[in-house]
C-alpha cells in the first residue's frame, strides 16, 4: 500500500507554480517509482489569501486557475506562520518573497517547521545566507531533512553535486557570475545602449525587477555567494561579511576601455578562507567567465582532490527553478 506525503507551500509565485506543474506532471511516476502519493494540504500567499484542506487540495486546477486569474477561488484567511505552526503536513516548501537584508520571515517559517519535526525545502536564499548554521543544526536535532538547491542558480545541481558526488573533497574557493540581471545590463551597455533604456526594456522582458537596486548594487550576488560559502565551506558568514561593489557606476566608457585591452567587465563573485567579495572585474576575453552571456550564470568550485569544476546554467527559465524544488522533494521521498 502506498504512503501519503503531505506538503504545504508558502508562497505561490512563479517558482512555486512551476514546481506545482512539474509535480502534477510527475505525480504518477512518483507513485510508481517511490510508492508515495504527494498530497498538498495548504498553500498560503502574502496578498491573495490561502487554501487549506488536511485531506488534500486539487493542485492542478488551483494552479491553472491562479495562472488565469492571479487569485484563488474561495480563499480563506490563514497566515504563513499559522500554517507552519498548526497545519497538517510532512514537508514545508518555503517559496515566499525574498527579504535579502534580513532573511525574514522565511527563516522563522523554517525554524517553526523544523521544531515541529517537519522536513523543509526552501527556494528562498535569505535563510541560507543569514541563518544557515542555525537551521542546519535545528534540522539535525529534530531528525529532519533540509534542502535548498533552488536558492542559487535555480535547479542547477550545485549543492547536490558537491554533497552527493564529491564526498570527502574539501572546497577551497568559490568563484562565479551569480547575478543574471547585471550580466544582461553590462552586455547591453557594451552595445552602446542608454542605461535608462536598458532598464525599461529589461523590465518589459522580465529580466529586470521593478526595483533593480538589489541586483545592480550587488546585494543579490552577495547573498548567493554567502549561501554558497556557508553550505560548501562552512563559512558561518552573512551578506554583511561580503566586500560588495555593484555595477551602478560602470559606464560605457569603462566598458570600451576594457575592450581596447581585450578585456570585458563582469560582476565577479569570489570567496575563499581569507576573503569574500562581489565586484566589477576586468577579465580576459579568453577567460571562461567572459563568455557567460545574457541571463546565463556560472559557479566555479575549486577542491583539493578534483581541482576546479565549472558549472554553467544557460539562460534559464522558470522550469529550472521549479525543477530545483521538485528534485529536493524527491530527495526527501528517498530518505524517509
Amino acid at each position: 500500500m502506498s504512503k501519503n506525503l503531505k506538503i504545504a507551500i508558502l508562497g505561490f509565485g512563479n517558482a512555486a507554480r512551476a514546481f506545482a506543474k512539474i509535480l502534477d506532471a510527475e505525480r504518477v511516476n512518483i507513485l510508481v517509482n517511490y510508492d508515495t502519493a504527494i498530497v498538498t494540504t495548504g498553500i498560503v500567499t502574502g496578498t491573495h489569501g490561502a487554501l487549506y484542506n488536511p485531506c488534500g487540495l486539487h493542485l492542478e486546477s488551483i494552479t491553472e486557475n491562479y495562472d488565469k486569474t492571479g487569485s484563488f477561488q474561495s480563499p480563506i484567511n490563514m497566515t504563513s506562520m499559522e500554517l507552519c505552526e498548526k497545519g497538517e503536513y510532512d514537508v514545508l516548501i518555503e517559496a515566499t518573497p525574498l527579504n535579502i537584508k534580513t532573511g525574514q520571515p522565511a527563516s522563522d517559517h523554517i525554524k517553526t517547521a523544523l521544531r515541529r519535526g517537519k522536513h523543509v525545502i526552501t527556494a528562498n536564499k535569505g535563510p541560507i545566507a543569514w541563518y544557515f548554521k542555525e537551521l542546519k543544526e535545528l534540522a539535525k536535532e529534530n531528525n529532519c531533512e533540509f534542502f535548498y538547491e533552488t536558492t542559487v542558480m535555480d535547479g542547477t545541481p550545485v549543492f547536490n553535486l558537491v554533497n552527493d558526488t564529491l564526498k570527502m573533497c574539501t572546497v577551497t574557493s568559490v568563484d562565479g557570475i551569480l547575478n543574471t540581471t547585471t550580466n544582461y545590463i553590462l552586455e547591453e551597455l557594451e552595445k552602446g545602449k542608454d542605461y535608462n533604456d536598458i532598464m525599461t526594456e529589461g523590465k518589459k522582458l522580465g529580466f529586470i525587477e521593478a526595483d533593480p537596486a538589489m541586483d545592480v548594487e550587488g546585494y543579490d550576488a552577495a547573498a548567493k555567494l554567502t549561501a554558497l560559502l556557508n553550505v560548501l565551506m562552512d563559512a558561518g558568514i552573512t551578506p554583511n561579511d561580503i566586500d560588495r561593489t555593484g555595477i551602478e557606476n560602470i559606464t560605457y566608457d569603462d566598458i570600451m576601455k576594457a575592450k581596447e585591452n581585450n578585456k570585458i567587465i563582469k560582476l565577479i563573485c569570489h570567496g575563499d578562507k581569507d576573503s569574500a567579495y562581489v565586484r566589477p572585474t576586468l577579465v580576459d576575453k579568453s577567460d571562461l567567465t567572459a563568455n557567460i552571456d545574457g541571463t546565463s550564470s556560472m559557479v566555479q568550485i575549486t577542491t583539493d582532490y578534483m581541482g576546479k569544476l565549472s558549472i554553467i546554467e544557460h539562460n534559464p527559465d522558470l522550469v529550472q527553478t521549479g525543477y530545483g524544488i521538485f528534485i529536493d522533494l524527491l530527495r526527501v521521498v528517498e530518505r524517509i
